[in-house]
C-alpha cells in the first residue's frame, strides 16, 4: 500500500537528494516551481527531463538510468501512462528507497511492483504541500 501516515511522510521528507522525472525549465510551471521550493528548502534536487540542458545552474540527465548521483527519492511529474517505465527504471537502482508521484498522478500496478522491489511509494501528493504541511 502506498505511503499515506503523516509520521511516514514526514519520515520521507527528512531525506535530501531527488531525482525529478519531468523537472521543467519553464517558470510558473508545478514542474518547475516545486522543484525550486525543494531546492530553496535545502533539498539537493536533480533534474531530468530529456529536452533540457539545464535548470537550476545544474546539468539535467535525460533519463533516470542516466543519473550517477545517488538518488533518495525519484519524484514524478510525467504524466500516469508514464510512471511505469520510470517505475522501473527506479527499481534498477540501489539507492533510489523511494517513489513520489504528484498530485493526480498514479499506476496502482507499477506502485506495487515498486513496493515488491523494497521501495517506499507515495502516490497523487505533493512534495512541496506535504513539505509545508508536515515540516515547515
Amino acid at each position: 500500500m502506498p505511503i499515506e501516515s503523516d509520521d511516514e511522510l514526514r519520515d520521507i521528507l527528512e531525506l535530501d537528494t531527488v531525482a525529478v522525472v519531468g523537472c521543467s525549465s519553464t517558470p510558473g510551471k508545478d514542474a518547475h516551481e516545486i522543484p525550486k521550493y525543494l531546492r530553496e528548502h535545502g533539498y539537493d534536487v536533480i533534474p531530468v527531463n530529456p529536452f533540457a540542458d539545464e535548470i537550476f545552474g545544474r546539468t539535467v540527465y535525460d533519463s533516470l538510468t542516466d543519473v550517477d548521483e545517488e538518488i533518495d527519492i525519484v519524484d514524478v511529474f510525467r504524466p500516469s501512462e508514464e510512471v511505469s517505465d520510470i517505475v522501473d527504471n527506479a527499481i534498477e537502482r540501489d539507492d533510489a528507497g523511494v517513489v513520489w508521484t504528484q498530485l493526480g498522478i498514479r499506476d496502482d500496478e507499477a506502485a506495487k511492483r515498486a513496493e515488491d522491489a523494497g521501495k517506499r511509494v507515495v502516490q497523487d501528493h505533493c512534495m512541496k504541500v506535504e513539505h509545508q504541511r508536515l515540516v515547515e
